[in-house]
């Protein structure tokens, strides 16, 4: 019988972590993407290579869409695209800390039906099917409802609280909190261990689909920082910004310029 899509990205997420640990603090090799777009390592690589295989031969009619590798139009005429992150955070990666995640989608006409988020050097797997609920290592998560803004924690780089940003000039007063992977930002808001997490840039779609999903389906809203709802699998494939909270989403939503 066909493995389910949840438990085809958890074996698949599982698999992942298996060839990236092995090169995880052993000097692993290097290389700078043109036009600025940071470093990816061998281990990127190779984690790319197998996904790639391993989920189109599960799913041979789904399209592709993955950080690293060359993106083609082909996955914009199919109804089911798997959007994949090999490393997200591949910085921390290289540096040796443990803030860095594999990112598994699938897509159905823009929507993300199942996702997975997995860190294996903290051996902490997410997971959410859409209608689903949301898990970490199996178990279920709820995103937070802090009593007001002032005592929140809001997970973000520090250019996002400059004051152009922010209606009259002024960041809310919530505390800063930072993690290198955008993908394990977005489900440390889904487990409620912080309360919010943004990025006003536009955002590639592989660092942030699988991770949408999960904070949705934790009882949070993912959107673009305008607030409307995120749309996956875009001829451009990125996104507006990104807001993710609980109930804390539309105060941070209604004080973004």
């Amino acid at each position: 019988m066909p493995a389910t899509d949840l438990a085809l990205l958890k074996q698949a997420a599982r698999d992942a972590g298996a060839i990236a640990l092995r090169a995880f603090g052993n000097q692993p090799q290097v290389w700078d993407k043109p036009a600025n777009a940071g470093p990816v390592t061998q281990a990127d690589l190779d984690v790319d290579s197998m996904l790639r295989q391993t989920l189109l031969a599960a799913r041979p009619d789904h399209g592709w869409l993955s950080e690293e590798t060359t993106d083609t139009p082909a996955r914009l005429s199919t109804a089911k695209t798997f959007i994949v992150d090999p490393i997200d955070g591949t910085r921390s990666f290289i540096e040796g800390a443990k803030d860095w995640a594999h990112s598994l989608a699938i897509a159905e006409n823009g929507i993300i039906t199942a996702a997975v988020v997995y860190l294996p050097a903290r051996k902490l797997l997410f997971a959410a099917q859409r209608g689903g609920g949301a898990t970490l290592n199996g178990q279920p998560i709820r995103t937070s409802a802090p009593a007001d803004a002032a005592s929140a924690t809001v997970l973000a780089a520090r250019p996002n609280f400059d004051a152009a940003h922010w209606r009259d000039g002024t960041p809310p007063p919530v505390k800063r909190a930072f993690r290198s992977s955008l993908a394990y930002r977005l489900c440390l808001v889904a487990e409620g261990r912080f309360d919010g997490m943004l990025t006003l840039r536009p955002a590639w779609e592989w660092d942030i689909a699988a991770g949408a999903l999960i904070v949705a389906e934790a009882g949070g809203t993912a959107s673009t920082r305008t607030g409307t709802p995120l749309h996956f699998n875009n001829v451009t494939p990125q996104v507006n910004g990104v807001v993710a909270a609980g109930t804390l989403h539309q105060t941070l939503i209604n004080q973004l310029t």
